[in-house]
């Protein structure tokens, strides 16, 4: 972001945040990436999905710099993270599909430690920790082990700890698992207000329906490759599908979800 110098008007630099080109990732003998050119400017929520195995989880854990061996240009900020450098990462926030939390802390132990390592000092760190808990409903167990909350209450304090640091760029992987209703309106929320002040937001899910809602722009990868690319009525004006959940297996080729399911039903009612 930018300051226009007139009374500290905020605008937003619209340079991309995000630079790949010709992004190449080969496990065994074939690509999971085969050759991905994609530009993300601030303010966007794109909303990044494929199947199973399309290369999602590679893209964004090459781009935090926990992948290498990969070919072509990836760029975060200008920077490279086959350069070495840590700084850009300070302006990311992750929040991983599946997380390795340290739950014999405390959420107060857990989340002043992830401030710090951001940079945040310890007074920082455990009062914003302190008034993101209230904020989502779990005042009373700032100070209970990690170790006896939920699924969703985890989940929560993943979020918090992805956004502590009041991060530029947020990678999100199925970031709504286990929240009850009212969290995900919350977060779509939040998500929504982030991306109005030039945070760009990356979100990986396979709930159709949220991505369809939530995005400004769709990316669906399939063999490695991007296949569409754009908002979502531009997608549907171009495929003619009433849903990203239609469209989606229109563009991927799996039209079999009918006759699978069929036939699953068939073999659990067998006597």
């Amino acid at each position: 972001m930018i300051y226009n110098g007139e009374g500290g008007n905020m605008t937003i630099d619209n340079s991309p945040v995000i630079t790949l080109r010709d992004l190449r990732k080969k496990f065994a003998d074939s690509y999971v990436l085969n050759g991905i050119d994609l530009d993300v400017h601030p303010g966007q929520i794109i909303g990044y999905i494929g199947p199973n195995g399309a290369g999602k989880s590679t893209t964004v854990k090459i781009m935090l710099g926990l992948v290498e061996g990969y070919t072509g240009e990836v760029r975060i900020f200008g920077a490279s993270p086959s350069d070495g450098g840590v700084e850009y990462k300070k302006r990311i926030g992750y929040v991983p599909e599946v997380a390795e939390m340290y739950d014999t802390l405390t959420a107060r132990e857990y989340l002043t430690f992830i401030g710090e390592l951001y940079g945040l000092s310890f007074m920082e760190a455990e009062s914003k920790a302190k008034r993101l808990m209230e904020m989502f409903g779990l005042r009373g167990v700032f100070n209970v082990r990690i170790a006896t909350f939920s699924k969703g209450m985890k989940q929560k304090v993943l979020i918090i700890s992805s956004l502590l640091h009041n991060p530029d760029i947020l990678f999100l992987d199925e970031p709504l698992s286990g929240l009850d209703a009212n969290s995900v309106m919350v977060v779509k929320e939040i998500l929504a207000l982030l991306a109005a002040q030039g945070k760009t937001v990356f979100y990986s899910s396979h709930i159709m329906d949220v991505v369809e809602k939530i995005s400004d722009r769709i990316i669906l990868l399939d063999g490695g490759r991007i296949v569409a690319d754009g908002s979502f009525e531009q997608l549907k004006g171009q495929s003619q599908e009433g849903s990203l959940e239609q469209i989606f297996n229109q563009l991927t080729g799996f039209n079999e979800h009918r006759e699978i399911a069929e036939q699953f039903v068939a073999i659990v009612q067998e006597v």
